[in-house]
């Protein structure tokens, strides 16, 4: 059974860090492309950050965060990490981690309020 689970988020400014983990259970996180993506009150989930399974390591951002944002995997702690700075008010949204392409198995999510 696949559980994630996303932690790290909390309050900060404009122009703060944040980072966010995702801690995988049922599943190996180095054998899947995984995700983070962010979902707003009234808007639908968005991918924000992936990167490719097993030792490729390639990472893509969506335009609205790249440059502030970093994906990256610890394959020994099965966990996926977000780094996020220069934070914006708009970056505000529940953060969830998951598998690319796959609708089922998404955590709690970890909220992120970035205030101006």
């Amino acid at each position: 059974q696949v559980q994630l689970v996303e932690s790290g988020g909390g309050l900060v400014q404009a122009g703060g860090s944040l980072r966010l983990s995702c801690a995988a259970s049922g599943i190996s996180v180095s054998i899947f492309a995984m995700g983070w993506y962010r979902q707003s009150p009234g808007k639908g989930r968005e991918l924000v950050a992936t990167i490719s399974r097993k030792g490729g390591g390639i990472t893509d951002y969506a335009d609205s965060v790249k440059g502030r944002f970093t994906i990256s995997r610890d394959n020994s702690k099965n966990t996926v990490y977000l780094e996020m700075s220069s934070l914006k008010p708009q970056d505000t949204a529940v953060y969830y981690c998951n598998r690319v392409g796959y609708s089922d198995g998404w955590g709690q999510g970890t909220q992120v309020t970035v205030s101006s």
